[in-house]
């Protein structure tokens, strides 16, 4: 675990300094370079008649002598999968010189988490996550790759632990310039992470950067109550939206809302239409937004660009318990839930919807040793979200998370313990430096 602290005061600012705690790897066992020994004294016989047949190669008479490759003052061993290199002695002279722009793109590449490290390095670097063109040249470089935050308040303190699934490694990000009332997570889009929570009767929503530990609340609402929220980023137009659909409660009446980060306020929509949903979660892809419905069945699907909502007749597969839409890449709309009337048959389920036939066509299914270890019991909870054609299944009661990746059809569980607090919100999240909470 890496712990990232302490956080500079709240509103605004960037992470003052870093606390690393790393545990020890475990040792990999090493084969050192062998040299079969020549004559009894060590030294190789050269003579002709040590050439006729006077040389024992028997192993047995082998002797295993450690080497040094020429040029090198430490010593070189060698493993089955990969050669432990000496340290390089760098030149201070050389890399104080170094141009400013190259500088700017070699840490631009250098994974989000590892740059609090090197901060400490010197003044210079202290600054660079407050310097524009490392941010320009950051923006341009590919992601550094999905990761789940999870979210929890521990006596009333905000906790977040981030595991960056490229490194497969836990960091703890203080979460301390939160105000007290950001309680519920609503999810995370391109670098932003959005909340929303009851400041005494007041309903607010904000959006914060983790890394750079920035955040703002959003105006209010026209239609000021708990709504069920969903946030998405433009990285192109480097703006973001949050999309407010009914009542928590089960009020249909209220207008759709919609914030835009450009103009700094929320406009109305049309109502969705009286429905009975078969849950509150929601699923955003190819610029629509999905929710389940059981009267109509199917789907409801609001149209971003237009605003307007519209129902889909797509019939959930038979003996469905529990469902939940994730979306994926390039316009791929995911169904997970669990099958069967009784415990012993039950098995979790992965669905992708058919556009053109409106039907969903089964992909997979979770093993059952993953789906017993996973859920113990049958009347078992768990929650399930996804990004970028990753499925994430975590268990409130056990404490654990899966990882299904669509793509290479591969189950893998989650290192780490911190998702085996009761109470903690998960969602995928990209780390990005120059995610703009404006």
């Amino acid at each position: 675990m890496v712990e990232i602290a302490e956080s500079s005061e709240s509103g605004s600012g960037l992470l003052n300094s870093t606390q690393v705690k790393i545990g020890s790897l475990p040792e990999e066992d090493s084969i050192h370079w062998q040299v079969s020994s020549f004559g009894s004294s060590g030294s190789r016989n050269t003579s002709p008649l040590g050439r006729i047949g006077s040389r024992n190669t028997s192993p047995s008479r082998q002797k295993v002598v450690k080497t040094k490759p020429r040029g090198l003052d430490e010593e070189t061993v060698t493993t089955f999968a990969k050669a432990v290199q000496p340290d390089v002695q760098m030149e201070d002279n050389i890399w104080a010189m170094l141009p400013e722009d190259l500088l700017n793109e070699i840490l631009a590449r250098v994974p989000p988490f590892m740059i609090f490290r090197l901060r400490s390095v010197c003044k210079r670097w202290n600054s660079i996550l407050q310097d524009h063109s490392f941010l320009r040249f950051h923006s341009q470089v590919p992601s550094h790759g999905p990761c789940l935050l999870t979210f929890w308040k521990n006596s009333q303190t905000p906790q977040c632990s981030v595991f960056s699934l490229p490194l497969k490694q836990w960091f703890r990000i203080p979460f301390t310039f939160l105000p007290q009332w950001a309680f519920w997570l609503v999810g995370s889009s391109g670098g932003l992470v959005c909340f929303s929570g009851l400041d005494v009767l007041t309903f607010k929503t904000l959006v914060c950067n983790p890394l750079t530990q920035t955040w703002r609340t959003l105006p209010s609402m026209h239609y000021n109550q708990q709504r069920q929220l969903l946030m998405v980023v433009d990285r192109k137009d480097r703006s973001f939206k949050v999309i407010a659909t009914s009542d928590i409660y089960g009020d249909r009446s209220l207008p759709t809302e919609v914030y835009d980060s450009k103009i700094d306020k929320w406009s109305l929509h049309q109502t969705m239409p009286a429905v009975n949903l078969c849950s509150s979660k929601m699923a955003f892809c190819d610029s629509r937004l999905y929710l389940e419905t059981l009267s109509p069945l199917g789907l409801m699907m609001y149209r971003l660009d237009t605003g307007q909502w519209e129902h889909i007749p797509a019939k959930f597969p038979r003996s469905l318990l529990d469902g939940y839409l994730v979306a994926g890449t390039h316009k791929r709309l995911f169904l997970v839930g669990r099958i069967g009337l009784y415990s012993t048959l039950q098995s979790m389920r992965i669905w992708e919807l058919d556009h053109t036939k409106v039907v969903w066509v089964e992909i997979s299914r979770m093993p059952p040793r993953y789906f017993r270890a996973l859920l113990r019991l049958s009347a078992e909870r768990f929650e399930c979200f996804g990004q970028d054609n990753l499925i994430c299944f975590t268990s409130w009661n056990q404490g654990k998370g899966l990882l299904y990746d669509v793509d290479k059809k591969a189950w893998s569980w989650i290192a780490g313990c911190a998702l085996q607090s009761y109470n903690s919100q998960v969602c995928f999240y990209e780390p990005r430096f120059d995610a703009s909470i404006y």
